[in-house]
């Protein structure tokens, strides 16, 4: 898998996972009578813990979309593209799991298997910037 088809993939789950929560607000809207800016930041949470879950998914994906887009372009730019390459399909299958786990629950065994995917997505990063700098 090519970094840019990672990334292409990891902003398509970002999507679903924005729609996971997102669809289910809209008939609160219109059926239940909840007014559109129920939620917004300043008000009480009363989705179901699945859909806060998700919304956390979705917001822990969006904190690594720009850094990995990042290292995307710098390795294309640089000519470098097979580093990041090596590894973006290990990166994007920890974030799915990462994902994964962080929707199904919040036992401590899904926790820390939540930050066991993140801290791979990180040190996955953290080499490809070694490599990518060691290659200018």
């Amino acid at each position: 898998m090519t970094g840019i088809t990672a990334l292409l993939l990891l902003i398509g789950w970002t999507m679903l996972l924005a729609l996971s929560y997102a669809t289910y607000r809209i008939p609160q809207i219109f059926l239940a009578g909840k007014p559109a800016s129920h939620w917004e930041r300043t008000q009480p949470v009363d989705d179901p813990p699945v859909l806060v879950r998700a919304k956390g998914a979705h917001l822990n994906t969006l904190e690594n979309i720009p850094l990995f887009a990042a290292l995307v372009l710098v390795a294309a730019v640089t000519g470098q593209s097979p580093v990041v390459d090596a590894l973006a399909g290990y990166f994007l299958a920890a974030r799915l799991a990462q994902s994964v786990a962080h929707i199904l629950g919040t036992s401590l065994p899904l926790v820390m298997l939540r930050a066991t995917f993140f801290l791979a997505q990180i040190g996955m990063m953290f080499y490809m910037v070694w490599a990518l700098l060691s290659g200018l």
